[in-house]
């Protein structure tokens, strides 16, 4: 499959479907913060996401927020909030964070999936890592100067690509 292929493309993240995943075997997931859970352009989660996480929580996940995120506060609130755990300066495409994650959840990567917006730091990421991977398509279109750069790059990966959703 490969570093640059998720396990599955999901145009939102409110549309994976986490009856499936529970029955893939999945007990944990491994969240990104930025764009994926929550919008840089308005700094909260949509309605829908948090709803999404509740039915997650109600079927019996545990989440961890893992985020390159250097704002400890901010990851730290959202993780407190959604009732997840977090590592926050995760230095993503590396999978030390995706390990440190699965161990401080007590849960083996065939038992987790990292879901992320952006294929050369979250897919990569959880890949190395061992973990399943969702790609999902940013809740933004603002994002940090040099992620327009990767984004350009990112394209050329997804070429051909089907989203659920879309």
């Amino acid at each position: 499959m490969g570093i640059f292929h998720a396990w599955r493309y999901v145009s939102r993240v409110e549309l994976i479907d986490l009856d499936a995943l529970a029955a893939a075997g999945i007990r944990c997931l491994l969240l990104d913060r930025d764009n994926t859970i929550v919008p840089r352009d308005t700094k909260r989660a949509p309605h829908e996401v948090a709803a999404w996480i509740a039915r997650a929580h109600e079927l019996g996940f545990s989440l961890c927020f893992v985020s390159n995120n250097i704002h400890t506060r901010l990851v730290a609130a959202d993780a407190a909030e959604f009732d997840a755990g977090y590592i926050d300066r995760a230095m993503k495409p590396l999978p030390l964070a995706v390990k440190r994650a699965l161990d401080k959840m007590g849960v083996s990567a065939d038992e987790a999936v990292l879901i992320g917006d952006q294929v050369f730091t979250d897919i990569c990421a959880g890949n190395l890592g061992g973990v399943r991977t969702i790609l999902v398509r940013p809740q933004s279109r603002r994002d940090l100067w040099y992620t327009y750069l990767f984004r350009v790059f990112e394209s050329l990966t997804l070429l051909g690509r089907r989203f659920e959703g879309e």
